[in-house]
């Protein structure tokens, strides 16, 4: 009880202290409340409808967290509260029971709720049923009556999220970005470090896997907040107050990705070399120093390819780095090349480690031509 207090409190000042995820939040829960009395205020109150409670109950649902999702969500709850409705009404009026009604009408409606087009708001289709089929006599004036009221509740839910402080989240997209850049760089560096200070220590190597495999977490979130920016502007009205996400974006999540991938591989196969029941013999220190500064500069690299996205003054550095990069990858072939023994176990490292290195160059050599 006292974490969750302490964490509640935490989220309060955060929301209180600038903008951010807590402050979100609270105004889209200030909001929905706002939608809900305002739509039951007019249904319910001035209008007196017959059942004014599906209005808040639809608008408050649809204060979504983007103006774009409230809008297709709001069409879909309506093509599914008013299919399970007309079906509802059509059985209860035919069959005159509502319990034979319900054991025909609800298998009908669960299925009309997989719909692709309904998407997850599919299940409307099963309450909309139930709310005819459990609320005493059906009558066509009141199903009409139902479905006006969850029109009017989807055009209150949409009309507040649009127009009371849009939702937009465009500041997080470059700050996740930037930190799963860092992240790549930073683990780079530490194998090459390792590397260059002959440490093949498994432990140390496992931590380097570790964080290589969490970085991709890292380049998910990315992407998901790049989706989450440029769904927040479609349809909002404050679109003009902030640029919208380009490819600039797309092309450092491409690289990113393709790097995340490949640090894993280059970080698993030290692992296996520093593996203490490995037979074969670790590379030579010599070797293992070209390989890592082949790492130093891969690294240096990713993050100047990610600074220059957004950032034209990177765009010089980044080509003379890609071109010691190309050099760099030159002179490691060779090296494997001239490292290279009939031992199968030395084959598969060396080819291990030259094939990752190939990968990684050409991402970054093709991204930045």
């Amino acid at each position: 009880m006292r974490l969750d207090l302490s964490a509640a409190v935490g989220g309060l000042r955060r929301a209180c202290a600038g903008p951010g995820r807590e402050r979100d939040l609270a105004a889209q829960a200030l909001k929905a409340a706002l939608a809900a009395w305002l739509t039951w205020l007019i249904a319910g109150w001035w209008l007196h409808a017959p059942v004014a409670f599906v209005a808040p109950w639809v608008a408050v649902v649809l204060v979504e967290s983007t103006v774009y999702r409230s809008i297709a969500h709001g069409l879909q709850q309506l093509g599914a509260i008013t299919a399970g409705t007309v079906t509802a009404t059509a059985a209860g009026l035919v069959l005159h029971s509502t319990a034979v009604a319900m054991a025909v009408v609800l298998p009908l409606a669960l299925l009309l709720g997989h719909w692709r087009r309904l998407g997850d708001q599919g299940v409307y289709a099963a309450t909309g049923a139930l709310f005819v089929l459990t609320d005493g006599a059906v009558t066509v004036t009141t199903s009409a009556a139902r479905i006006a009221a969850s029109l009017f509740g989807a055009a209150m839910g949409i009309a507040v999220n649009a127009l009371v402080r849009p939702p937009l989240y465009p500041r997080d997209t470059r700050a996740v970005l930037r930190d799963a850049t860092e992240e790549a760089h930073d683990i780079l560096h530490a194998v090459a470090d390792g590397l260059t200070g002959g440490r093949w220590d498994a432990e140390e190597a496992s931590a380097w896997h570790d964080r290589a495999l969490r970085s991709r977490r890292l380049v998910d979130d990315a992407r998901s907040a790049l989706e989450w920016s440029r769904e927040s502007l479609r349809a909002n009205v404050r679109r003009g107050a902030v640029p919208v996400p380009g490819q600039g974006y797309d092309d450092a999540l491409a690289v990113l990705d393709h790097a995340a991938v490949h640090t894993a591989g280059v970080t698993r196969t030290v692992l296996e070399v520093a593996s203490e029941d490995r037979a074969a013999p670790r590379p030579h220190p010599g070797l293992a120093l070209g390989y890592a500064r082949f790492l130093c500069r891969t690294a240096r690299a990713l993050r100047l390819y990610s600074h220059s996205r957004f950032d034209a003054a990177c765009e010089d550095e980044l080509r003379t780095e890609v071109t010691a990069l190309r050099a760099a990858l030159g002179t490691l072939r060779r090296d494997l090349a001239r490292s290279t023994t009939d031992d199968p176990d030395d084959l598969a490292t060396y080819g291990t480690l030259l094939a990752q290195a190939n990968r990684l160059t050409d991402r970054l050599l093709a991204s930045s031509a």
